[in-house]
């Protein structure tokens, strides 16, 4: 259960980060983004290497690496191809704007729906005992990081936040956003310009 306390403080970091991100606090951005992926990496290895197994059939091994092998190239594009790294992760003072092209036109949060994937995904491949405690404590956690960002955060840091919000669904994509998105790939990366709005 120790790993799962891990886990929960790698939620805990990310919540900083973006407390971090609202109050422009120098230095340690980069610090508190890294502490929070640790830990929630540790715990997910620990509990998935935990020796208290269940039973499942054999063929579930192939869907349950399917799905992780998609969902973690999902989350990577996400977080750090979609993003400007720098900007988003590093710099304190300056961002590359609210980006809402790539995964970000279909939904405010694409990244959350990948890691709730790659959670259940953990279950098959690991068959962890506690991963059916930590799967599930996760996709909470995750979503419950999501609603804060996105009420609380997110429309403090950027301007035009509310008006994405009007623009572009919270999690589940719909019929306008999944044309918006069509057109962002046809348009072949229409960045925003550099903001100092961080």
């Amino acid at each position: 259960m120790i790993y799962i306390f891990i886990g929960i403080l790698g939620y805990v970091a990310g919540l900083g980060f973006d407390f971090i991100l609202l109050k422009k606090i120098p230095r340690i951005k980069l610090a508190v983004w890294l502490a929070g992926w640790v830990f929630a990496f540790f715990s997910i290895i620990m509990v998935s290497l935990n020796t208290d197994k269940f039973s499942m059939p054999l063929w579930t091994l192939y869907p349950g690496w399917v799905l992780f092998g998609l969902g973690t190239l999902f989350i990577l594009y996400a977080l750090y191809l979609n993003l400007p790294f720098k900007s988003t992760y590093v710099n304190v003072t300056k961002n590359a704007g609210l980006i809402k092209t790539g995964l970000y036109a279909l939904c405010r949060h694409p990244v959350n729906f990948w890691i709730n994937l790659v959670m259940i995904s953990l279950i098959l491949i690991s068959r962890s005992k506690l991963m059916l405690i930590e799967a599930p404590l996760f996709i909470i956690l995750n979503t419950a990081l999501v609603v804060i960002e996105d009420k609380f955060i997110f429309p403090q840091i950027f301007t035009d936040y509310k008006v994405y919000q009007r623009e572009t669904p919270m999690l589940l994509p719909n019929a306008r956003s999944i044309k918006a998105f069509v057109n962002t790939l046809t348009n072949q990366r229409v960045r925003p310009e550099e903001s100092n709005e961080f």
